[in-house]
């Protein structure tokens, strides 16, 4: 059996692509905390989607917006410019949940603190 199931938050925008075939492919990673306090520890993952998933994931999620990912680990081999054998870690995602959404990232306060007489205190 080979299924992953993660939620994170994107490190940054998911980059879509075409096939020459027309399929399209979308690439992004995101962050899984594991732990807490000082003990915490982030793994990043390589997330790729298809076709109409991938069109979703570039439409509607943004660098910070957290997902569920649910999955395959794949690892490919491949030869680098430089003639070494090289190994990239992926999850194909067969389905993507949206826990956020770019509104609600963009409509975030910024947490900017505001000067307040104490006269405007309702007590």
């Amino acid at each position: 059996m080979n299924k992953v199931i993660l939620t994170g938050n994107l490190t940054k925008h998911p980059e879509l692509k075409h096939t020459d075939s027309g399929m399209a492919i979308c690439r992004f990673s995101i962050a899984v905390n594991k732990g807490y306090g000082e003990k915490q520890k982030t793994t990043f993952v390589n997330i790729v989607t298809f076709n109409k998933t991938a069109e979703n994931c570039e439409k509607f999620i943004s660098r910070g917006s957290k997902v569920g990912i649910i999955g395959e680990l794949e690892i490919r081999q491949f030869t680098g410019n430089d003639g070494q054998t090289k190994y990239m870690t992926e999850v194909l995602a067969n389905e993507v949940e949206f826990l956020s959404s770019k509104n609600q990232l963009e409509e975030q306060p910024n947490n900017e603190l505001v000067d307040i007489e104490d006269t405007d205190l309702p007590f």
